[in-house]
C-alpha cells in the first residue's frame, strides 16, 4: 500500500489488482460494500478516535486470494490504519487500539461478527514464531516456529465465501445462546460436562469451542519442544472437530484435505472462517507439495516501509 498526502477534503482509493476506486468526501464516508466498506470503515473509526486523517491517496495492492481464509480483510485495514497514522501528526493508537478499531469495522461496516486474531496477528507477530493470544486478557507470547525440515503449505479449496453472509455470524449467535443457557459470560468457563445441559446443535459448538482452547495450548508446547509431529496430529483433530462439532467444512474444503494427506501431510486443517476458503497442510521432510500449493513463511507481521 502507498499513501500520499493531497489537496481538498476528498479520500481517493484504488485497488490496482483489481482496476477498481472509489473517492468520498472524508468528512462524511458513506457506507459501501466489498473492499470499499473497510477502506471507509477504517478512515471513519479512525477520525472518530481522534487521529486525524488529512485528504489523501492510496493506492492498494495484495497477492492474497479474497474470501480464501487468509486474513485478506485485516491485512487491508491494517495497512490503510499504518499507512494513515504515518500521514497524521498525531500519534496512533497502540496495537490492541488498532486491532479493537479494525473489528469494529468488520461488524459496522462490513457486517461480520469478527474477533481480533488477524489483527493481532499482523500487527504483533515476529519473524519466525508463532503468536500465541489470550483473548479474555489479551496477553500475546510469541511461540519459536523452527520446523526442521518440514513445510507448512496453503492450498486454496477454490470455495468462496464472505464471513458477513457465510454461517459465521450464526455460529457466533448459537455459541452466544449457549454462554446464556449456561449462565457463563464465554465459554472461557464452560467445560465438557455442561454438554449434557444442552441441545444439539450447542451441545456440539461448545464441545468444539472447550477442545479446541486445549488443542492451542498443547500446540504452543509442542512447538517449544520442538515436536512437529504432535503438532500434525493437533492439525487434524482441530479440522475433525471443525468438520464434525462446529459444521464449517465443506465437500471442496475435504476434497483439499485429502489432496495435502495424499501428498503426505501429517496433518492438515481448514482455516479462517470456515465456509471454503484455505486450508493448511504440515508435510514432513521430503515430501513434495501437491501442484498450487503456497509454501508458509513466518514473516515479520505489518510494518511501514519507507
Amino acid at each position: 500500500m502507498r499513501a500520499q498526502a493531497i489537496a481538498g477534503r476528498r479520500f481517493e482509493a484504488v485497488a490496482t489488482d483489481l482496476g477498481a476506486g472509489d473517492r468520498f468526501d472524508l468528512k462524511r464516508p458513506a457506507p459501501a460494500t466489498g473492499w470499499r466498506a473497510h477502506v471507509r470503515g477504517v478512515v471513519a473509526e479512525l477520525q472518530r478516535a481522534g487521529v486525524p486523517i488529512p485528504a489523501a491517496r492510496i493506492q492498494i495492492s495484495g497477492d492474497l486470494p479474497r474470501g480464501a481464509g487468509l486474513g485478506s480483510s485485516a491485512a487491508l485495514q491494517v495497512a490503510l490504519c499504518l499507512a494513515l497514522g504515518a500521514l497524521s501528526a498525531a500519534p496512533a493508537p497502540d496495537a490492541f487500539e488498532l486491532a479493537k478499531l479494525c473489528s469494529k469495522v468488520e461488524h459496522e461496516w462490513v457486517g461480520a461478527r469478527t474477533g481480533l486474531l488477524d489483527q493481532l496477528a499482523a500487527l504483533c507477530c515476529e519473524r519466525g514464531h508463532a503468536l500465541w493470544i489470550d483473548f479474555r486478557s489479551l496477553q500475546l507470547r510469541n511461540v519459536s516456529l523452527d520446523l526442521a525440515g518440514f513445510n507448512l503449505v496453503m492450498i486454496d479449496s477454490g470455495e468462496r465465501r464472505a464471513n458477513a453472509v457465510s454461517g459465521y455470524n450464526l455460529r457466533r449467535a448459537q455459541c452466544a445462546d449457549a454462554c446464556e443457557r449456561l449462565g457463563v459470560a464465554s465459554l472461557r468457563d464452560a467445560d465438557l460436562a455442561m454438554i449434557a445441559h444442552l441441545p444439539s446443535p450447542m451441545a456440539e459448538r461448545v464441545r468444539h469451542f472447550v477442545t479446541e482452547n486445549a488443542r492451542v495450548e498443547a500446540v504452543a508446547a509442542t512447538l517449544e519442544r520442538g515436536d512437529l509431529v504432535a503438532v500434525g496430529a493437533l492439525l487434524d483433530a482441530s479440522h475433525a472437530s471443525l468438520r464434525d462439532a462446529y459444521e464449517v467444512s465443506t465437500p471442496a474444503v475435504e476434497a483439499t484435505v485429502e489432496r495435502l494427506k495424499r501428498a503426505g501431510a501429517i496433518g492438515a486443517r481448514i482455516v479462517g472462517g470456515g465456509f471454503g476458503g484455505s486450508v493448511l497442510g504440515l508435510l514432513p521432510p521430503g515430501a513434495n507439495a501437491p501442484k498450487g500449493a503456497t509454501m508458509v513463511r513466518p514473516g515479520p507481521g505489518a510494518r511501514l516501509i519507507e
